[in-house]
């Protein structure tokens, strides 16, 4: 049996991440990411959060400023984003 508890994106990263997209000019979706413990355990799970702009997958967590990018191999800083969009 597992709880699932979902996670708020912080306002200060979203607003970051729109300011971003609008500059370049790209659109975005928002999967919030949660927390899964599994009862009876102490194993648990933080899945965060995923914001896809033009097929790429960020995964973001709250209270870092570092983006993983598509899975957890390579990772930008959050200021860095706009000029990896508009790379890729």
């Amino acid at each position: 049996m597992k709880e699932v508890k979902i996670l708020e994106v912080e306002k200060e990263v979203l607003k970051r991440i729109d300011m971003i997209c609008r500059f370049a000019c790209c659109k975005y979706s928002i999967k919030k990411g949660s927390i899964i413990n599994i009862k009876g355990s102490n194993i648990a799970y933080v899945s965060p959060h995923i914001i896809t702009i033009n097929e790429n997958n960020y995964l973001i967590f709250n209270g870092s400023d570092k983006v993983f990018i598509n899975d957890y191999s390579k990772c930008i800083k959050l200021k860095d984003m706009e000029v990896h969009i508009k790379n890729n």
